[in-house]
């Protein structure tokens, strides 16, 4: 009962698409009752025809021309206005599913990351692509197909009540079971479409993510292993087809031909025991001719049942997903006028069970410098998220400017604060695409962030500069190339705070001096905090925030923890010992190479 409920007002919700433009809607539905007047007419001419002149041995020359010309008019006429309702219900159809196309892509990318985290891509993509175009065939094929055969089928049975209302007794027989059918149809065929839906979205994610992770698949060996993972999904998947097609062709197509039997049979015995004085040959005929065009109407409608059900299922995902919770901001919508930032009791848990940080109290000055260290897993990474406003705090408060982030509007946010993250996206797209991402910036602006991040030499040697299309098989730029990208995208905007997660971590010794020199100028404009394994970025940060398993165990500048000698002296020892070995090891090619000479 419940899930029934469900799909009426999943129903009634697709419906109030079309019906936003009720005029279009209704210049269809008005195209489609003279294509079903203009069909249902020519039966009644023939048996006109039959009855007053071929019964009587009568045939006027004047007549029957008129009355062929009459049936091939009306029969140009219904194909004609067919056509025209076709074009209209698949632009109405295309209009709907280019609404639903752009609310759900808005509301994906509205909504929290906390949404995303264990969400797989492909079953993202599956949602806008595949589901979507079930909408669309509901509305070319169901809705279509239903107005018009419920208009074709209401016109007959006028028709045929006033030719023998005894004989359309016999067909309104027939009505009430075929709706039967179709409701039994309906109700057994609902998990069977919900499954292979889900299982569909399973291997689009399996294909998206093997996709993404084709170079670990091929390092590590894993190609029959993932092909054998897929082999299964696809086995399902055909396994729930062949259950969908099973039971549609039990309830659909042969019963209603069985029913549809049943009923010319009625109608030839009802027809032999009255006699040709009541009836006549001329409405025998009609009627013939109009069981056979309800007929098909109605096994069609039964037909269009299993689109009608994927729509339901495809839509109940879809709408599941615009009404989901959108990522929450504040009505403050007054720009950050210094980047002060303020951490009070912060502590955080991802889902609700496991704390990831705890009590983390921390003050950034506007200009500052704030640096995180920690082992992997220490929360870092995480607390920069919180920054960003990408989570809500679970406990304490985070303020920027004095102000409660929770409070601060979207706009606020996102311009006041940047990040340059350990992994950047670089878009398939020009390098100066990927630093505007759709903002106005001037060639100027964008030539002086690359420069900052010394990058503009490297753009200068390709011959088309900013307009090199980067990815796609044309310019792959290296990890640390696309650091430097990401770090030239955030500083066109001028945000007050800047964080970097790692963003230091794939560059060479000589970037990283560019890139020290670039914060080192930008801190006159700009708060800065660095996440950060390679100890040499940060030794200038202004207070240096030691993590470990999301709780603070030391602070303070690079001189104050390293005469502390706690886990902070202890991974700078490490990291120098390391740097000398490196040192050793390229330092013996050069002196074996003189011992030769």
């Amino acid at each position: 009962m419940t899930e029934k409920a469900v799909n009426r007002a999943v129903l009634k919700r697709l419906l109030g698409y079309a019906l936003a433009d009720k005029r279009k809607l209704g210049i269809a539905i008005g195209l489609l009752l003279i294509a079903s007047l203009a069909d249902v007419s020519g039966p009644w001419l023939i048996q006109h025809f039959i009855d007053n002149h071929i019964a009587k041995d009568d045939y006027p020359l004047d007549t029957v021309v008129g009355l062929s010309l009459a049936y091939i008019a009306l029969m140009c006429v219904a194909a004609w206005f067919k056509y025209i309702q076709s074009l209209r219900f698949n632009e109405i159809a295309i209009g709907v599913v280019q609404t639903v196309r752009k609310q759900l892509f808005g509301k994906i990318i509205n909504q929290p990351l906390s949404e995303f985290d264990y969400m797989p891509s492909g079953k993202l993509i599956s949602r806008i692509t595949n589901d979507t175009e079930s909408i669309k065939d509901f509305y070319v094929f169901v809705i279509g197909t239903v107005l018009k055969n419920v208009i074709l089928i209401s016109v007959m049975l006028v028709v045929m009540s006033w030719l023998s209302w005894r004989l359309t007794i016999v067909v309104l027989i027939l009505l009430p079971i075929v709706v039967a059918v179709m409701a039994l149809y309906q109700h057994k065929s609902a998990g069977a479409y919900r499954k292979m839906r889900d299982l569909l979205a399973d291997i689009n994610a399996s294909m998206s993510e093997s996709i993404q992770g084709m170079s670990l698949i091929q390092l590590m060996r894993q190609e029959q292993a993932f092909s054998q993972q897929f082999s299964v999904l696809t086995r399902r998947h055909l396994d729930s087809q062949i259950g969908v097609m099973k039971l549609n062709g039990l309830l659909l197509r042969p019963l209603i031909d069985f029913l549809s039997g049943v009923a010319l049979l009625s109608l030839v015995a009802l027809f032999g025991v009255s006699g040709t004085e009541l009836i006549g040959v001329g409405v025998l005929y009609a009627f013939i001719s109009y069981l056979g065009r309800v007929t098909e109407p109605l096994i069609e409608l039964t037909q269009q049942l299993s689109l009608l059900q994927q729509a339901l299922v495809a839509s109940e995902r879809i709408f599941g997903f615009i009404d989901a919770r959108q990522q929450g901001y504040g009505d403050d919508l007054q720009p950050l006028s210094e980047g002060q930032l303020d951490c009070d009791g912060v502590t955080f848990s991802y889902d609700g069970k496991q704390t990831v940080l705890s009590d983390i109290n921390v003050s950034l000055p506007h200009r500052g410098f704030l640096a995180l260290v920690g082992h992997t897993g220490s929360g870092k990474s995480t607390l920069a998220s919180l920054m960003m406003g990408f989570y809500p705090v679970s406990h304490g408060e985070l303020k920027l400017d004095g102000r409660p982030l929770a409070s601060l509007g979207h706009s606020v946010l996102r311009e006041g604060i940047a990040m340059v993250q350990q992994d950047p996206h670089v878009l398939s797209d020009t390098v100066r695409e990927n630093i505007r991402l759709g903002r106005e910036v001037d060639d100027t602006l964008i030539w002086q962030a690359l420069k900052k991040v010394g990058l503009a030499e490297q753009i200068r040697t390709y011959s088309q500069g900013l307009d090199t299309r980067l990815g796609s098989g044309e310019v792959n730029l290296s990890a640390g190339q696309k650091q430097l990208l990401a770090m030239a995208r955030v500083l066109v905007a001028k945000p007050k705070i800047l964080i970097l997660d790692e963003a230091t971590a794939n560059i060479d010794s000589g970037t990283e001096q560019k890139i020290q020199q670039a914060l080192h100028t930008l801190r006159q404009d700009m708060s800065i905090v660095v996440i950060a394994h390679r100890l040499s970025t940060i030794m200038e940060a202004d207070e240096i925030m030691v993590l470990s398993r999301g709780a603070m165990t030391e602070r303070g500048n690079h001189q104050q923890l390293l005469k502390q000698q706690g886990h902070y002296w202890q991974m700078y020892q490490l990291q120098r010992a390391g740097e000398h070995l490196h040192q050793l090891e390229e330092s013996e090619p050069t002196e074996s190479a003189a011992a030769v000479n």
